[in-house]
């Protein structure tokens, strides 16, 4: 094999491991809210009441959502709804939120109960 070959297949080997997702991950802008004036929504590890406490927001916090909740629901699919509509859609589910608890750069995926939170 030439070396202007084996250079051409180094090149093309290094360009599929590094090559980007086709697609982009975009996020739904929700905010907190519905939470007593002297509590927090928690941020949970697992879509579940149970699960560990990552963080907690007070109202009017904005949240960036994955989009992604339990039983189906995608707020993706839903954005072109009324506000009132899109938060009674998840309401009774969980939804996955993108936040970076300490503020530290160190963004981590967390469950949201769909009833503290509305569209922005």
């Amino acid at each position: 094999m030439t070396l202007s070959r084996k250079l051409a297949a180094v090149v093309l080997t290094a360009g599929a491991l590094f090559t980007a997702p086709t697609t982009a991950s975009t996020f739904a802008a929700w905010e907190v809210t519905n939470v007593e004036w002297n509590d927090v929504l928690n941020v949970r590890a697992w879509p579940s009441s149970k699960s560990a406490i990552r963080a907690a927001y007070p109202n009017g916090t904005p949240l960036s959502m994955t989009g992604r909740c339990m039983n189906g629901v995608d707020l993706k699919d839903i954005t072109g709804q009324p506000k009132w509509a899109q938060a009674e859609k998840i309401r009774y589910t969980w939804c996955e939120v993108w936040h970076d608890p300490a503020g530290a750069g160190n963004w981590e995926s967390g469950w949201v109960y769909g009833r503290y939170i509305q569209p922005q």
